[in-house]
């Protein structure tokens, strides 16, 4: 399955990227994914389901052990099918 993770973190600063943001940034242009696009409102990049979710791990963590008070996060399933968990409705 390949997913794609969108986020971004706040506080916001116009002016120069705080801390967060560029934890949040260094993670996802050093991870192994793919049609990643970093910008000032938002971020994104896709890849394997593993791959994506370990980095949304370490995303969270980095962000806010950096000062990140709200991180916004989306994830969708954007090619192949979603494996089977062996749990009804999962």
């Amino acid at each position: 399955m390949r997913l794609r993770v969108e986020f971004t973190t706040e506080p916001f600063d116009l002016e120069e990227p705080p801390p967060h943001a560029v934890a949040a940034r260094d993670l996802v242009e050093s991870a192994d994914l793919d049609a990643v696009d970093v910008g000032p409102f938002g971020n994104s990049a896709e890849g394997g389901a593993e791959v994506v979710l370990d980095a949304v791990d370490e995303l969270l963590r980095r962000s806010l052990a950096s000062g990140a008070t709200r991180i916004s996060l989306q994830v969708s399933v954007v090619g192949g099918a979603p494996e089977e968990t062996g749990k009804a409705g999962a």
